[in-house]
C-alpha cells in the first residue's frame, strides 16, 4: 500500500528590511533577534532544508537546533533585481514594476528574476526532497508551491505567508508527488515562541 508523500515549509523569521516592507531577495541579511520558537511538529524531523541566505538558516537553526539541515540556493527568495531594497511606495509609479504585479510569471525585473524562473528551479528542487522533508524558506517558493499544488487555484498574490508561518502538505502517494499532482491537503502548522524559565 502507498504511503502519503507530506512536505513542510516554513517560512524565515523577519529582518530589518522585512519590517521596512522593502523587497529583499537574495539580499543577506540576518534576523532580528528573535526568541526561541516551538514548531508544531512532534519530533526533531530526519531531514531539514534551508535556502543559503543567512535569514533562512539562522531561522531553521532557531526552529530546529538540533537537527542537521542541509543547505541549498534553490531555495533562495526571488531575485528582484533592480526592484532589491526598494518599498511599494518607491516603486509604484515605475512601469516595469507594474508590468511585474501585472504578470510576474512572464515579466522579470532588470536584472532579476520572473516567478517562471523561481517556479523552474523550486519544482526542480522539490522533486529531490525525501517524504517528511521540513523546508525553511521564503515567501515567494512557498506562494510558489502553494499556488502549484493547491487544489484551490489561488493566484501567487492571494498567498498571505507571515513570517514564521509553517505549512503541511499531503499528497495520496509518492507517485503523485512525483508526477507532480494537486496536494489533497494543506494545514498550517502552529510556530510559538518558548517560554524562558
Amino acid at each position: 500500500m502507498a504511503s502519503n508523500f507530506v512536505l513542510y515549509l516554513i517560512r524565515h523569521l523577519p529582518t530589518l528590511g522585512n519590517k521596512e516592507r522593502k523587497y529583499i531577495g537574495w539580499t543577506d541579511e540576518p534576523i532580528l533577534d528573535s526568541p526561541n520558537w516551538n514548531w508544531g511538529l512532534p519530533e526533531i524531523p530526519k531531514h531539514v532544508y534551508s535556502s543559503d541566505l543567512n535569514r533562512a538558516k539562522q531561522s531553521a537553526a532557531h526552529y530546529f537546533p538540533q537537527a542537521s539541515i542541509e543547505i541549498a540556493a534553490s531555495w533562495r527568495e526571488c531575485n528582484f533585481g533592480d526592484f532589491e531594497g526598494k518599498t511599494y511606495v518607491e516603486l509604484e509609479k515605475n512601469k516595469d514594476y507594474r508590468k511585474w504585479i501585472d504578470d510576474p510569471y512572464a515579466f522579470a525585473p532588470s536584472g532579476g528574476e520572473s516567478l517562471k524562473d523561481v517556479e523552474i528551479r523550486v519544482v526542480a528542487a522539490l522533486k529531490q526532497l525525501p517524504n517528511n522533508a521540513v523546508v525553511v524558506t521564503h515567501g515567494g517558493p512557498i506562494r510558489v508551491v502553494l499556488s502549484k499544488y493547491s487544489l484551490d487555484q489561488q493566484g501567487f498574490w492571494s498567498w498571505d505567508i507571515p513570517h514564521g508561518t509553517g505549512y503541511r502538505l499531503e499528497w495520496d502517494s509518492d507517485k503523485a508527488f512525483e508526477e507532480g499532482e494537486s496536494c489533497t491537503s494543506i494545514s498550517a502548522v502552529p510556530i510559538t515562541a518558548k517560554e524562558t524559565m
